[in-house]
């Protein structure tokens, strides 16, 4: 239960570095106000959910590309998940009031929207890398 509120708060703070970072990469607040914590560990769950459940399907599935690739179809998982984060919180972000954008996805699907996934998917894995690593500590004693 701990590693998964870490997860989340580590991916809370990642999806705002790139919103902050990557210019199409949107947090939409429909009350203007964005302490809203609440929305954004919201945000965050579902992307720790995504991740924990369906990139290591994907990673296994398409394993067979990546040693064609040297793993460079690493970077089309990650903006498939962080994609897929953005399709989820579209079907609940009505009820939620918040908006959820990577490059205009949803409702515009394009060229922008993937180019966008994968710039933010970088940032939001180097983000997170660096967290980890700052709570390796953590896991080594055993809390």
């Amino acid at each position: 239960m701990i590693d998964l509120l870490l997860k989340v708060a580590v991916n809370a703070a990642a999806l705002l570095a790139a919103a902050n970072v990557v210019p199409e990469f949107k947090l939409i607040f429909h009350n203007d106000k964005p302490e809203d914590w609440v929305k954004i560990g919201i945000i965050a769950l579902v992307f720790a959910l995504v991740n924990s459940y369906l990139k290591p399907i994907l990673k296994v599935l398409a394993m067979p590309i990546g040693f064609l690739t040297m793993g460079l179809i690493a970077f089309a998982i990650n903006a498939a998940m962080l994609l897929g984060t953005a399709w989820i919180a579209s079907q609940v972000g009505d009820q939620l009031q918040i908006g959820f954008t990577v490059g205009g996805y949803p409702p515009h699907w394009g060229y922008e929207a993937i180019g966008v996934a994968v710039v933010a998917s970088t940032v939001i894995s180097v983000v997170a890398t660096l967290l980890d690593l700052l709570l390796l500590p953590r896991r080594v004693v055993g809390l």
